[in-house]
């Protein structure tokens, strides 16, 4: 069992520190502060390459794999998560399904651009009355048949990338009829940005990830075409089940950059503080928080790792995602609770890297599927 990494993935993890080092870390405070998506930043990863990681190079794409993403995923979370989860969204979340499900006229329509960085897309799957429970969609898209068009109307919530000036469309699940066995028909169908209809409401007011872009969306008798309808009628629930499995071990990953970057800021900060006239690394009780820090660091490390090497071996991986997804969030919750106990006053400060790594740490907890319904997948593949 080999953990190093090939020397391609190994270059990729090397310049996309430098580049969150260098470009995102100087300006993001400010940004996150005002609230302002960081276009400059996207723009540049979109140069990158960094949004066609895991795609074919036919389709766009950087002929990459999907743990390129998560290698590229924890280094920017290290030092920002609002870049971190924009970049996990666009990818695992709006331009996969259309890679996965789309037909070669939806692939050519909308790959080129969102592999590129050049647009965004949304994933439209939590409402407001249905998060967890996500077979308790509410919205309904209805077949119009003499027109060619489905009539939308419902809401969604909390749905990432879906009101930036470049975001192209959100791809939507909705009731679309009734099974034999009388249970819900879901579908799923691409709403391109500016369709009649399609309503994008004001951005929320979050506690964290305050340069990402986050709305509540209404559709009221949209209508898209016929053709607009993403994979076969009646597999939305199997399709965004496999889409979240995928995005669990990517959310992983981004939770183990924050850990890590804990990790390396109450290190700088051990070193630099001087209290009783030595520096506070000098302390057992900070030695033990930041060796606690990076165990759970290295452990969430390990799981996502090996949940990604499974997935792409073509094995079963579930479990392992769940797993990842759950111990890796974790980690990042308490890791962010102990940096700010190293930093003192100044970890409750704003500016300060920690302040933000406490603020962004929690929704990892809920986001992607709860810590709870991570145990209940964890149990149910168990037999219990």
């Amino acid at each position: 069992m080999d953990f190093r990494l090939s020397d391609e993935h190994e270059a990729l993890r090397e310049t996309v520190r430098e580049f969150a080092r260098e470009q995102v870390a100087p300006v993001i405070g400010e940004l996150y502060e005002k609230h302002a998506f960081p276009y400059d930043l996207i723009r540049q990863m979109g140069k990158m390459g960094l949004f066609g990681l895991p795609f074919p190079e036919d389709q766009g794409g950087m002929g990459g794999d999907y743990f390129a993403l998560c290698l590229a995923l924890e280094e920017l979370a290290r030092i920002d998560s609002s870049v971190a989860i924009t970049l996990e969204a666009a990818v695992s979340l709006g331009a996969m399904p259309i890679h996965r499900f789309g037909t070669p006229a939806q692939r050519a329509e909308w790959l080129p651009r969102l592999l590129s960085g050049e647009a965004l897309a949304g994933f439209g799957l939590t409402e407001p009355g249905t998060g967890s429970d996500a077979g308790g969609t509410q919205t309904r898209a209805v077949l119009d048949e003499a027109a060619g068009e489905w009539v939308i109307n419902g809401s969604k919530a909390f749905i990432t990338n879906s009101g930036t000036d470049i975001t192209a469309l959100v791809t939507v699940t909705a009731v679309t009829g009734t099974n034999p066995d009388g249970s819900k028909e879901l579908s799923t169908i691409i709403v391109p940005s500016g369709t009649p209809g399609f309503h994008v409401l004001p951005a929320y007011s979050k506690v964290g990830w305050n340069c990402s872009d986050t709305h509540e969306l209404a559709f009221d008798d949209c209508r898209v075409p016929a053709a607009n309808l993403l994979g076969a009628r009646g597999r939305g629930f199997a399709q965004f089940l496999q889409i979240l499995d995928e995005g669990r071990i990517a959310i992983a990953a981004l939770s183990v950059g924050l850990a890590q970057g804990c990790v390396d800021e109450s290190l700088k900060y051990a070193h630099e503080r001087q209290a009783f006239g030595q520096p506070i690394g000098n302390f057992q009780a900070v030695q033990f928080m930041i060796a606690d820090m990076e165990m759970r660091a290295h452990t969430a490390r390990l799981a996502y790792y090996d949940a990604a090497a499974r997935m792409l071996a073509g094995q079963d991986f579930k479990r392992q995602a769940a797993i990842a997804k759950l111990y890796a969030s974790e980690a990042a919750v308490d890791n962010a609770r102990y940096a700010t106990q190293v930093h003192g006053g100044y970890g409750f400060m704003n500016e300060s890297a920690v302040g933000r790594f406490w603020r962004d740490a929690k929704i990892l907890e809920i986001g992607e599927g709860t810590s709870e319904i991570q145990r209940m997948i964890i149990a149910r593949s168990l037999g219990v």
